[in-house]
């Protein structure tokens, strides 16, 4: 059979219209595994695993975008254009630096500025306001009451450096409010909205960037999981 995308090798109808996005491709394999419910994968190009199953009865699919704005909108564009995803969460890990924000607290990123070029180059060279799909948003927030999650709602950072100066967290963000530094989210919220599709980003801290705590590699892909219940029942209240 050939490849329906050049980086996808799932069949039409194989993925959900709801995708969760984590980075890690071998965390979307644990979501598959422990989150849902008769999860089968359906790609695998290049280790970037993509799986589908069920959450509460509703058909939801997980794949790994890989690190960088780049990466998850190469996947995230074939997913909405290709195979016809219409609501997509990242769930991934970032950087805290904002005053009360520590290891393990969970953000809904409402915003995300960013140091990329990717949404000045779709929106003819201005800036363009990254924002989160409100109904996604709101029901992230009532899935949170509702699961008695502590979270922080706000704007994050997103860099095209993970090494050097853009992931640091400057000044000008602690002064403008800033939360946390990740890599992903104005991207994806670009892309969707050129694309009519709705998205939203859920973030763990996996580092605090002020006082240098920071967790394991391994805690990060597969610890993080009250990010992941927070995602899935977001999309199934959103589906109300």
């Amino acid at each position: 059979m050939p490849t329906p995308t050049p980086h996808i090798s799932a069949a039409a109808g194989d993925f959900a219209e709801a995708v969760l996005l984590p980075g890690d491709p071998l965390r979307a394999k644990h979501i598959a595994e422990n989150h849902l419910d008769d999860a089968t994968e359906v790609t695998a190009v290049r280790n970037m695993l993509g799986f589908t199953g069920s959450y509460k009865g509703m058909p939801v699919s997980v794949m790994g975008t890989g690190m960088g704005v780049p990466s998850a909108s190469i996947y995230a564009t074939e997913l909405i254009v290709e195979y016809g995803v219409r609501r997509l969460v990242r769930v991934g890990s970032c950087g805290g630096f904002a005053p009360g924000v520590e290891i393990r607290d969970l953000i809904l990123a409402v915003g995300a500025c960013t140091d990329s070029m990717v949404n000045r180059s779709r929106y003819d060279g201005k800036d363009f306001a990254a924002v989160a799909d409100f109904r996604l948003l709101r029901a992230a927030g009532r899935a949170a009451e509702t699961l008695g999650l502590e979270i922080k709602a706000g704007l994050v950072h997103t860099s095209d450096l993970f090494y050097g100066a853009g992931p640091s967290p400057s000044d000008a963000m602690q002064r403008m409010g800033v939360l946390a530094v990740e890599m992903e989210a104005a991207g994806l919220y670009g892309l969707a909205a050129e694309c009519g599709a709705r998205a939203l980003t859920i973030l763990t801290v996996s580092d605090q960037l002020i006082t240098g705590d920071r967790s394991s590699a391994d805690e990060r892909q597969t610890t993080f999981d009250d990010m992941v219940h927070l995602a899935l029942d977001a999309l199934v209240l959103d589906a109300e």
